[in-house]
């Protein structure tokens, strides 16, 4: 195969790659997010425990995340079909990616909020913050740097499971190499979607760890006493609404 049979075929594949999983990770954080800060709320000790509903909540997102996207996307199937009308195609593996990565991405959120400094929290308690005061201004403000690692990782983990899900027709780099560089034994197109696949993946994982770096010593540089002047400030602002 030349060149300029390739080219087109590659295109299209990346944009079906990135559509896919810009997608997914949308969802993923939508979903993720407040379930994983959910995760923290409701343990002991938190600010709306609840050990039953944290136990259930665990162990959901631990049964989802156990399972292996390759199942997860033959037992969703049926779900699949009911929403965008197929199982195949670009649109069709959105489902099963953003259901595999909201688990993964909520616990990610958990491990970051918990690093999350106590006595943030309880000076906004003090001032008479109340709960949705405190995520809104305390745990995910404080936490982005982590978060922007945790998306970043995310966003790598759908790159792998996007190229999985070409093994049954959703199309991207992956199906391109199933069909072409596997089936067909056109090896030199494989290695080429690799390459870009590393690429892709490299250059998101630099972006991420800038962003986060970024935002960790902006943070790091305005101090602990700064940080709660303008919480009070903020929680003044709260309470006169």
């Amino acid at each position: 195969m030349t060149w300029s049979e390739m080219q087109p075929l590659l295109e299209q594949a990346c944009w079906d790659t990135l559509y896919m999983v810009g997608w997914s990770t949308l969802i993923a954080v939508v979903g993720g997010l407040p379930l994983g800060v959910l995760l923290v709320l409701t343990d002991r000790g938190g600010l709306l425990q609840n050990v039953v509903a944290n136990k259930v909540i665990g162990q959901v997102v631990n049964v989802a995340r156990s399972m292996p996207f390759i199942i997860l996307m033959v037992a969703l199937m049926g779900f699949t079909r009911s929403i965008t009308g197929t199982t195949i195609g670009r649109e069709a593996a959105i489902v099963p990616l953003a259901i595999g990565a909201i688990p993964f991405f909520a616990r990610l959120v958990e491990t970051a909020v918990r690093e999350v400094d106590g006595g943030l929290v309880e000076a906004v308690q003090s001032m008479g913050g109340n709960t949705w005061t405190i995520v809104g201004k305390v745990l995910v403000p404080e936490a982005l740097p982590s978060l922007i690692a945790s998306t970043t990782t995310t966003i790598v983990a759908l790159i792998g499971y996007s190229a999985m899900a070409g093994t049954v027709g959703a199309g991207g780099l992956g199906d391109i190499a199933i069909r072409y560089g596997y089936q067909r034994f056109e090896t030199q197109l494989m290695w080429i979607t690799v390459a870009i696949l590393a690429v892709v993946i490299s250059l998101i994982q630099f972006a991420g760890d800038f962003t986060a770096r970024s935002l960790h010593r902006r943070g790091g540089r305005s101090g602990p006493a700064p940080k709660l002047r303008l919480l009070k400030a903020s929680t003044a602002d709260t309470k006169t609404v």
